[in-house]
């Protein structure tokens, strides 16, 4: 199926605000952009902990890299990697503790991470497989719809829009539709910072953010260590915290509610900074 009822209503405008909500990353993979996220099932279990106590409301789980020049992985491996750790996860009944959010977008790994406590899928190719739409419904989960320009292993090269703002407004209002169509009813958005974006893309839409807030639906935004600080700030990977926070924070002044990032404990402290002081009275 290609097109879908256009006539289905588009997500009711509103003035509703969400709650901030922290993401943690951790990656079941060994290829991850940064070591410090990846995890086996030795150790999962105690970093997940430690996410809930240093303020994680959803703990994001992957098999498979995504960063530029990544190449795709057989759903058969995939899910080998992925069901230790949901199968440990799911005995130690952290669902009960925390948000789970799988990043996949293969239906035999979201069936198996859905059925055993997680609620999120966060679907980096933004809802294109009819599949992940229909097991997505049927769970009554949560759906992230990212927008991404081709695929991880050639989305930077030379990526190019006629209207960055636009053409993602019309990927998402198209999406959208399509999730409707199959009966999803919860959807975030993710502009999908560094997939198949120049800095120049990248930065328009965090200043940006706000125009997608027409929606009415939940933003989410994850710049978390990511090379644009390098293109900007020459800069490790490992030396990029103070730019994502600032690249977060700046987010959420904008209109996101969602931030998804490998530092729990220092997210959540600059967080609640920031919201006390926009608590406080501002004078004319």
């Amino acid at each position: 199926m290609n097109e879908y009822d256009l006539s289905l209503k588009n997500p009711k405008i509103s003035s509703e605000t969400y709650k901030t909500k922290i993401m943690g990353v951790i990656n079941a993979n060994e290829d991850s952009f940064y070591q410090k996220s990846r995890f086996d099932e030795y150790g999962v279990i105690e970093k997940i902990q430690d996410m809930i106590n240093d303020g994680a409301d959803i703990v994001d789980i992957g098999a498979v890299s995504s960063r530029p020049g990544s190449l795709p992985l057989e759903s058969k491996e995939e899910l080998k990697r992925i069901q230790p750790l949901c199968d440990l996860i799911y005995k130690e009944k952290l669902h009960e503790k925390v948000l789970f959010s799988i990043d996949s977008y293969t239906p035999d790994v979201l069936r198996y991470t859905l059925d055993r406590g997680f609620k999120i899928v966060n679907d980096i190719t933004g809802l294109s497989n009819d599949d992940v739409a229909k097991i997505t419904a049927q769970y009554n989960a949560q759906i992230v719809i990212m927008h991404m320009q081709k695929s991880p292993s050639n989305m930077q090269d030379s990526p190019t829009y006629d209207d960055v703002i636009l053409d993602i407004d019309k990927f998402f209002t198209k999406q959208i539709q399509k999730a409707q169509f199959f009966g999803i009813k919860d959807i975030v958005l993710d502009v999908g910072i560094g997939f198949g974006k120049t800095l120049e893309h990248n930065l328009t839409l965090l200043n940006n953010l706000d125009y997608y807030k027409k929606f009415s639906c939940e933003l989410l935004v994850g710049a978390s260590r990511k090379s644009l600080i390098n293109n900007i700030v020459p800069s490790f990977v490992d030396d990029r915290l103070p730019g994502t926070l600032a690249i977060h924070l700046e987010s959420l002044k904008k209109g996101a509610s969602i931030i998804r990032c490998h530092d729990v404990k220092e997210h959540y402290q600059a967080i609640k900074i920031q919201e006390a002081i926009l608590s406080q009275k501002r004078y004319s």
